[in-house]
C-alpha cells in the first residue's frame, strides 16, 4: 500500500439492516486531522434523529480510538463490531462502561493486514493515532 493510498481502516453504520453511510480514514487524502474511518462514516451518514443512531449498529475495521470512542458516545450508538483489537485497542472499556455493547470478531485476516501496514508505515501510524514518531 502506498501512502497516497491512506490508511486501511473502514466503517459502516447500519440502522435496521440498512446501510446509512460508509467511511474510511482519509486523514491523508485530505490532510484532515480527524478523518477516521468512524468519523468519516458518520460524516456521510448526514444528518440523523437521535433515535436513527440509537438504533444503529457500527462496523468498524479496527478498535476505535478515544476521537471515536467519543463520536460514538456522542450519539449513543448502541453497538460496535470491531474487526480487530489486536493491533490497536482502543477504549473499548469506556464504550463498555457506557453500556455500549462491544463485539470483536478478530478476524485473523484483517488482523495480518493491520499488522503488515503498521510494519511497513510505522511513522503514518503513530501520527494516525496520535503517538511520537519512533
Amino acid at each position: 500500500m502506498s501512502l497516497h493510498s491512506g490508511i486501511p481502516i473502514g466503517a459502516v453504520l447500519s440502522h435496521k439492516g440498512q446501510i446509512l453511510g460508509r467511511g474510511h480514514n482519509k486523514r491523508v487524502q485530505e490532510k484532515s486531522a480527524i478523518k477516521h474511518g468512524e468519523t468519516d462514516c458518520i460524516e456521510n451518514a448526514g444528518r440523523q434523529k437521535a433515535d436513527v443512531y440509537q438504533e444503529s449498529t457500527l462496523y468498524t475495521t479496527l478498535s476505535p480510538c478515544d476521537m471515536c470512542t467519543g463520536t460514538i458516545l456522542l450519539y449513543k450508538i448502541p453497538r460496535v463490531v470491531i474487526g480487530e483489537n489486536k493491533n490497536f485497542k482502543g477504549n473499548e472499556s469506556l464504550l463498555k462502561e457506557r453500556g455500549v455493547e462491544v463485539i470483536v470478531l478478530n478476524d485473523p485476516e484483517t488482523i495480518e493486514m493491520m499488522a503488515t501496514f503498521i510494519t511497513k508505515n510505522p511513522t503514518l501510524w503513530n501520527e494516525d493515532i496520535g503517538e511520537k514518531s519512533l
